[in-house]
């Protein structure tokens, strides 16, 4: 591509600010282009610091002004909006989950297939370099038994996003966290074939216990309403080897979402729509989630 890639952001909520506005300002090969939300006021102070970016009035004149769209918006708001932009043959920045439900999910899968558009799901982590050496390192070992990992923080006790309808949710620890957990697991032991027991505490603290393709089980403890600071996100797998930790430095998001605009244009450079983290990766983990509430209910 001989130009920067127009990108219209759509929501201007916390992780808008932080990171699809920097992240797509400062990004060579990116270019924030305009911005729409349901909230005009809040659309207009997400924009101002970023010269280029147009406030636009609807999200068909959004589609009009741009190359791709970057969503920062509740699962159901993508799963509604985000078939029509991929039919509009615009590139896609999808946040996960992906949808409210596998149904949702299918439908973006859908379209994104149809239009040929290369669509990429913000797993944070799955972009960071420690989380790529890692992985890279335990597919390769043999005698692997199974894995853990753990995601306590208290997200949704304070902060920004303790204002956030669908976190507030009584499941809102496993959608909002639990895509990301769940992905390291999956993509560390192979592919999650079983639930094979979920709980949730009343005070929202999940106990999770997965079977891995081959037989191979993982467990997963999750929540973010627990009061601990720093947060504790750690993951190993285990086996003959003894375990192997996740370890070294926490990239920062704005790093990992500078790391995807860069894995996003290259696909759309070669004219591919398949990557780890695409939007089939994003209904597989949907429906996970979906099965997970399923043993839980």
């Amino acid at each position: 591509m001989d130009e920067a890639l127009r990108v219209g952001v759509v929501g201007a909520g916390p992780w808008a600010h932080r990171v699809h506005g920097p992240g797509l300002s400062a990004h060579p090969g990116t270019r924030l282009a305009a911005v729409w939300a349901r909230r005009p006021d809040a659309a207009k102070t997400f924009a101002e610091p970023y010269d280029a970016a147009v406030v636009v009035d609807g999200f068909d004149e959004l589609l009009e002004s741009v190359d791709a769209v970057a969503f920062a918006v509740p699962p159901a708001v993508q799963a509604e909006l985000a078939p029509r932009a991929a039919r509009a043959g615009k590139h896609l920045v999808l946040e996960k989950p992906l949808a409210a439900d596998p149904a949702g999910a299918r439908e973006i899968v859908e379209a994104v297939d149809e239009a040929g558009v290369a669509a990429l799901l913000m797993l944070t982590r799955r972009f960071a370099p420690e989380v790529q050496e890692w992985l890279a390192g335990v597919r390769g070992l043999d005698g692997v038994q199974g894995g853990t990992g753990r995601w306590l923080a208290g997200g949704l006790l304070a902060g920004d996003y303790a204002a956030s309808e669908w976190r507030q949710e009584q499941d809102g620890a496993l959608i909002d966290a639990g895509p990301h957990a769940i992905d390291l697991l999956d993509a560390a032991l192979g592919e999650i074939e079983q639930v094979h027991f979920a709980h949730r505490s009343s005070d929202g603290l999940w106990q999770l216990v997965f079977g891995h393709t081959g037989g191979l089980t993982s467990t997963l403890t999750l929540s973010l309403r627990m009061p601990v600071q720093p947060a504790m996100v750690d993951f190993a797998v285990y086996g003959e080897h003894g375990q192997v930790p996740l370890l070294g430095r926490r990239t920062a998001a704005r790093e990992c979402y500078a790391r995807m605009l860069d894995d996003l244009l290259a696909m759309i450079r070669e004219e591919r729509t398949e990557h780890p983290c695409d939007v089939r990766r994003g209904l597989h983990l949907q429906q996970i989630l979906a099965d997970v509430l399923a043993r839980l209910g």
